[in-house]
């Protein structure tokens, strides 16, 4: 990508893409296009179709989504698998309509199976059923992957997809309800800690075992990928490190500083046993995570306890 090429960001104001655009300017990319989703409705085809034709992006970085945790998942089916396919697609026929030189399409790693072999290969997607909980999120994701490759055979374009593990970091979603487990597990512990309440109790049985990469991490390997690959398959992005729920639970109350006894809760579901993402696509093609998740977590809470004012009010 030329610095001076204009970029849009689908999705600047989530953590994924508000970090590809502090990563786009930190390698002094300047001619950024960005819309919230007030001025512009991803979910409106005619609206899409039309910023296409007033902007013409040269690149796209998609990285707008509906997204939450298992009880948000497991309690919105129709709405996260018509919102994420509305957007996606959207975008991506209009990139393909106005001559987009390259565009990123950002998954997750849901997409695989369920019970895909680990560390997940990106050439295990379909070959067995998909996590319940979260099925309608991962059909869609897997929708708009497919239609990058098809569009690229049919018509030539270079439209690449990137499948993130776990993420965290700035800009997270803090909701009691609605978050992923890590930053559940920050609030969680920071409330717990501010209350002086004896005990937390936390989901499931803590065994399922997960990987996470801080999203300035994600956000670099984007950037990364667009000036170094181009190809139909997807590429994994993750730290190619795991650690159980139990263990996670305990470097956050560590982090935190809260010292009280921490219960699980085995009536709650666990997700999938194991989500670990195979990573070394990413690494022959030269690119590797930064940031420690001790480290990255400390971050996380800092950026955390900078917005206190905005989280109080996610009940």
């Amino acid at each position: 990508m030329e610095k001076d090429a204009k970029i849009y960001v689908a999705g600047h104001k989530g953590m994924v893409g508000s970090a590809i655009v502090r990563e786009l300017e930190r390698q002094g990319y300047c001619n950024l296009v960005k819309r919230t989703h007030r001025e512009l409705d991803l979910t409106r085809q005619e609206a899409v179709e039309a910023f296409f034709v007033e902007e013409k992006p040269e690149y796209v970085f998609h990285s707008a989504g509906k997204v939450g945790g298992i009880v948000a998942n497991s309690e919105a089916l129709a709405d996260f698998i018509y919102e994420n396919m509305m957007m996606e697609m959207n975008v991506i026929h209009a990139a393909w309509k106005n001559g987009v030189k390259k565009l990123e399409f950002l998954g997750s790693s849901c997409i695989y199976p369920r019970l895909a072999p680990q560390p997940m290969k990106e050439d295990c997607l379909l070959t067995s059923e998909l996590e319940k909980t979260n099925e309608a999120y991962a059909l869609a994701k897997i929708s708009g992957l497919k239609y990058c490759a098809y569009l690229n055979k049919q018509y030539g374009t270079d439209f690449i997809t990137v499948m993130p593990t776990n993420l965290y970091g700035p800009n997270d979603n803090y909701h009691p309800t609605r978050s992923h487990v890590l930053p559940a597990l920050i609030r969680r512990f920071h409330e717990a800690k501010q209350s002086g309440v004896a005990s937390v109790t936390c989901w499931g049985d803590g065994s399922p075992l997960r990987e996470f990469l801080y999203v300035d991490d994600l956000a670099n390997l984007c950037v990364f990928l667009m000036n170094n690959y181009s190809g139909d398959e997807t590429v994994n992005g993750g730290s190619g490190k795991e650690i159980c729920i139990r263990d996670l639970a305990e470097l956050v109350a560590k982090v935190i500083g809260y010292d009280g006894e921490i219960n699980w809760d085995m009536s709650k579901p666990n997700g999938t046993p194991r989500k670990l993402l195979d990573v070394s696509k990413a690494t022959k093609l030269g690119w590797t995570y930064k940031t420690e998740l001790e480290d990255g977590i400390r971050l996380s809470y800092m950026d955390f306890l900078n917005h206190l004012d905005s989280v109080r009010t996610e009940r």
